[in-house]
């Protein structure tokens, strides 16, 4: 049963965000909201966790909280997903279980 995590904590101010990688299953997917959309900028060090499970997980950030942050869909890691808020309700709707990490 496939699990839907949601991260809203910067990875540069808690570890949220390593918890989730760490306790995610293969097939899983995350969501990045609010602050947790830093984790999906390229030339970070969420970047190399990100890389460590990309394939395996299927991930996704919320577009209008990058666009409130500031950061373009250019500066998003490749593999992440940018999702609308549709896309985040079809994302819950998918699957069984959702896992907020705060």
């Amino acid at each position: 049963m496939p699990i839907l995590h949601t991260v809203n904590k910067s990875p540069f101010e808690k570890s949220t965000f390593k918890s989730c990688l760490d306790h995610a299953r293969p097939g899983d997917a995350v969501l990045l909201i609010e602050d947790g959309v830093y984790a999906a900028t390229k030339g970070t060090a969420a970047a190399g966790l990100i890389a460590a499970r990309n394939g395996d997980l299927a991930l996704y950030a919320l577009g209008a909280d990058l666009a409130a942050r500031g950061i373009s869909e250019k500066s998003v890691i490749e593999g992440i997903s940018v999702v609308d808020y549709g896309g985040f309700v079809d994302l819950v709707a998918e699957h069984d279980v959702s896992q907020a990490w705060l």
